[in-house]
Parts: structure tokens; sequence; C-alpha cells
């Protein structure tokens, strides 16, 4: 008995979608322990203070700057070697993140423009999660066709690349140069590292930890530090020397994506998806932050990542993905309103000092979240292939 569950463990920590089901879990039990008698108990651990931090911002600005540092990771590999390594590959996903990000900003400005203490929370639609989204393709199963499934990838990673340029330019505080300056040190060395073909992970990572402390107090988040480190590890794309294996690169990135999909997410989940509901009432639902984060994620996504996908490929500039047919690229489409991860992340950055602003935005996120998850899965559900249209 006790085999037979850890081989159903493995088979499940293996599978596509179970990254998307630890992480809805988590935000399912986040929410009823922020709303039981463990209430105070959740609150109060989340700001605590230890070593100058609080234990939310340890979470925030400490773990999740190994999560960005995988996505460079991630972003690096498919831009030299995978599905982004020509400009032909690029062109879809790439027009797609661009109205992925253009028009669900343009949403939640719609509700939010005449508020000047929640206009900046503009960029909160604008990132898809990749652990939700490619969960719920997984599910699927074979109704989807595999170009699909790339198409999504790489839509998404461009859509975490967009995230990480939006909070360097919109979401940095005031800067202490001094420690700019020492952190851009830090990256000078890598860089010496790199020209060296230095192999050794744990000497980037060691770097890395420094730089992370001077862009912690630079006044740039904290979190870009791992996207900025990533680049700088070694990607071997000598297709004779078998990449796959012994890059440094690869080698971090398979190392770090169970620790990241399975603890580090999921801990942040925990930690920001918790709101209080007592004194919250349905017509709140319609106050411009909630509504514009609601309807950016499930409005605004699918129509401008549908859009822009028509547009390209209507105009010759991409092509269809194939065996894919219009419903199915709409289906996905809608997908992408499920933002979770990025999409409360770039919430805490906007309404930092605004904890009800904070809450209405998880509340947002978790409606055209689930709208866009529930939706696109039946869309894609109904149909198999370009020929069941």
């Amino acid at each position: 008995m006790l085999k037979q569950t850890l081989s159903m463990t493995a088979d499940f920590l293996k599978s596509e979608a179970a990254g998307g089901i630890v992480l809805m879990a988590v935000a399912v039990v986040a929410l009823l322990v922020a709303n039981s008698p463990l209430a105070d108990a959740y609150f109060h651990t989340l700001h605590l203070y230890v070593g100058g931090l609080s234990v939310l911002h340890w979470i925030n600005d400490g773990l999740m700057a190994v999560f960005f540092l995988l996505v460079g990771l991630e972003i690096k590999r498919e831009v030299l070697t995978g599905e982004l390594a020509t400009w032909s590959q690029r062109a879809l996903p790439g027009i797609a993140a661009l109205g992925g990000v253009i028009v669900p900003a343009g949403v939640y400005l719609l509700f939010n423009l005449s508020h000047p203490e929640s206009v900046k929370g503009w960029a909160i639609p604008a990132a898809t999660d990749i652990a939700f989204a490619l969960g719920v393709l997984a599910l699927l199963g074979s109704r989807v066709p595999a170009s699909l499934k790339i198409f999504l990838t790489a839509l998404a990673i461009i859509d975490d690349l967009a995230a990480v340029i939006i909070i360097a330019l919109f979401y940095t505080a005031q800067l202490n140069l001094l420690m700019l300056g020492a952190a851009l040190a830090g990256l000078l060395v890598l860089f010496v590292f790199n020209r060296l073909k230095v192999k050794a992970v744990w000497l980037y990572l060691l770097v890395g930890a420094v730089i992370w402390f001077f862009t912690l107090k630079s006044g740039i988040h904290a979190t870009l530090a791992g996207v900025a480190v990533a680049l700088f590890i070694p990607l071997n794309t000598h297709k004779a020397a078998g990449d796959d294996h012994h890059s440094p690169l690869v080698r971090l990135e398979h190392a770090l994506h169970k620790p990241v999909a399975f603890l580090i997410v999921p801990i942040f989940g925990f930690a920001n998806a918790g709101v209080a509901l007592g004194g919250f009432k349905l017509e709140s639902l319609l106050d411009p932050v909630p509504l514009g984060v609601a309807l950016g994620l499930f409005v605004g996504k699918q129509l401008g990542v549908f859009a822009a996908s028509t547009l390209a490929i209507k105009t010759g500039l991409a092509r269809m993905p194939k065996d894919t047919g219009w419903l199915q690229l709409y289906g996905l489409a809608v997908l992408t309103g499920i933002g979770f991860t990025m999409s409360l992340f770039i919430g805490g950055l906007a309404f930092a000092s605004a904890p009800v602003l904070q809450d209405e935005v998880k509340i947002g996120v978790l409606i055209g979240s689930t709208l866009s998850g529930i939706i696109g899965y039946l869309l894609l559900r109904a149909v198999k292939g370009p020929k069941a249209e």
C-alpha cells in the first residue's frame, strides 16, 4: 500500500497539471485560513519581523527572487535554443503577448483612470500564470494539440519578460546609487565568470546572493536580481556538446523546477491569497480595483491575445499553430486570463502601503482567474482539432 501511494505521488509530481493543482489548493486553503479562527495567527505571523524584514517580505522579496531566477533561466534558454530561438517562432506568441498586456491594462484603466489612488495598479492583469494555465491544458490531455501547449508556454514566457520590464520601469522606489553600483559590480563578476566559461553553479549563486542583497538596498525590487543573475549563467548552445545535460543553466533550471513549483510558489500563494471576507459586501465587487482586475484578466486578456493573434495570422505575420482551429485558439486566449502569481505580486508592489486595495486586488485576481480557467477549459473541451469546429 505504501509503495503504491509513493508511486502515485511520484507520478503526480511529474505531471504537467501538478503545479497548477497544488497552487489552486493552496489558494483555497489560504482563503479558508484567513476566514477561520486561525486568521489572527495567520496575519500576525506574516507581519513578524525576522532579520530586519517581515516574514511576508522574506517571501515576496527573498523566496520569489528564486522564482524570478527560474523565469530568467527559462527566458534565456527559450530565446537561445528553444521555442523562441527564431523570429518566426517568436512572431505569434510575441504579438499575442503584446495584445495581452496592452488590452488588459486598458480595461483596468477604464475603471480606475479617475481614481488616482488605484491607477498605478494598471499592470496587475498583464501576466499569465504559466503553472495554472498549463495545468488546465494538461487536464484536457490529447484534446489539445502539442502546438497549442508550445504556443501557450512561449506566450507566458514573453508575458513574464514583459512583467519583469514593467516592474523594473514602473515599480522601482527611489534609487540608492551606491547600492545599485555594488549590484552592478556583482553582475560584472558574473560576466567575467561567463567569459571564462566557469561551470560551477554554486559560484554564480554565491555572487547572486550578494547581488540580491545590494539590489534589495538599492530601491529596485530585489526579485529582479534573480532575472539579472540568470542572464549570466552559461548555456552551452553547441549541439554536439549536449547542452541539455552539461550546461550550468540547464542543470540549475532542472534543479529549481520542483522546489519552485511545489514549495516557493505555493508558499507565496498561501501568504498572498488570504483575504478576510468578514466585512466584504457583494456590491464591493463593483469597486474600481476588483472590477478592473477581474475584467482585465477575464475580458482584457482574451480580447487582447485573440485579437492580436488573429491580426498576425490574417496578415501573414505569423502562422496558426499546427492542428489548431479558431475556437481552440480562442479557448487558449481565455486561459491566458489566469493571472494568479504575477498578478498578486504586482498588486503587492502597486499598493504596498494600502492593505484595503491589496485585498481588493486579491478578490479581483481570484474571480478573474477562476472565470478564465473554467470558461477556457470548457471551450477547449468542446472541440477536438480544427475539423470539430
